[in-house]
């Protein structure tokens, strides 16, 4: 019978178990493979996984951190959408009995579906053209994780964090739901193949209730879009000709009700003053 915990885990080299199986990483799904252990256990370390933990990957890939998680979590649910890969990865993983593999996209998966628990982790080493949507399905999911560790591009990272003055739709979509922090930097070298740029560990620790009320959530997304559709534009321009509204002076009045200069762009605001804007163009 297998082991929940096997022996120390010998670092998995990626370019071999590829050409033993005759495969390829594939560069239209951003199939870049973490394999360095010390930059693996980091991540599940950051994650403060336990063993009563419920884990859900998205992207195992050949499975190096999906067996560092297995190790420290209670269960670890694995969605994989290349289905090339699934051998690999089950090979990999086969010396552990608390993994559950699943083929699919995680995009069209209800997370209700696949996991049984309200207080599950996300881990997840996501490329860079799905982050937005990723986030976005995880972070409306019912139920939501209660923590998020994700790898993304440095650069990403960066928005993700950023604060009023180099705000972004990504960070307000992110910061109305959690807390982000970018922890640690991973060069392209622990990666195979190599990425062209640098990537960042980034942990999310989501608040309880989203920070807007569930009823007003639609209106400050479409509001928030109007900003950051014309961000160049000052917001008297750009919520004004975005957010349904054709009567500047309308939207003039009611930002220096709030008081919030018309003549300011998006990316200068706070989640706050999002908060306070969705409120007032909704009462």
């Amino acid at each position: 019978m297998s082991s929940r915990f096997p022996p120390p885990l010998p670092p998995l080299n990626s370019a071999a178990i590829l050409k033993s199986h005759g495969l390829r990483a594939d560069k239209s799904l951003g199939q870049n493979f973490l394999q360095d252990p010390i930059a693996l256990q980091r991540i599940v370390d950051v994650a403060q996984v336990l063993p009563t933990d419920t884990v859900l990957e998205i992207g195992p890939g050949l499975g190096a951190l999906t067996r560092h998680l297995a190790a420290a979590a209670g269960r670890v649910v694995a969605v994989e959408l290349d289905g090339r890969l699934i051998p690999a990865l089950e090979e990999s993983v086969a010396g552990f009995s608390n993994i559950h593999i699943i083929e699919g996209d995680i995009l069209n998966i209800e997370i209700a579906h696949i996991l049984h628990t309200e207080a599950y982790l996300v881990v997840a080493n996501i490329p860079y053209y799905i982050t937005s949507a990723l986030l976005r399905h995880l972070l409306e999911s019912t139920p939501r994780p209660r923590r998020m560790v994700l790898t993304v591009q440095k650069e990403v990272a960066d928005r993700i964090c950023a604060g009023p003055g180099d705000m972004s739709l990504l960070a307000l979509s992110v910061q109305v739901y959690g807390q982000p922090q970018s922890i640690a930097k991973i060069s392209a070298g622990a990666f195979h193949p190599a990425p062209n740029v640098d990537s960042a560990v980034v942990r999310i620790d989501l608040f309880r209730e989203p920070l807007i009320p569930y009823d007003l959530l639609d209106a400050f997304f479409a509001l928030a879009k109007s900003g950051f559709r014309q961000k160049r534009k000052k917001l008297r321009n750009s919520l004004s000709t975005g957010a349904g509204k054709t009567n500047k002076k309308e939207i003039e009045r009611v930002l220096t009700e709030v008081g919030i200069s018309p003549d300011r762009r998006a990316e200068t605001l706070s989640l706050q003053e999002w908060q306070m804007l969705t409120a007032r163009m909704n009462t």
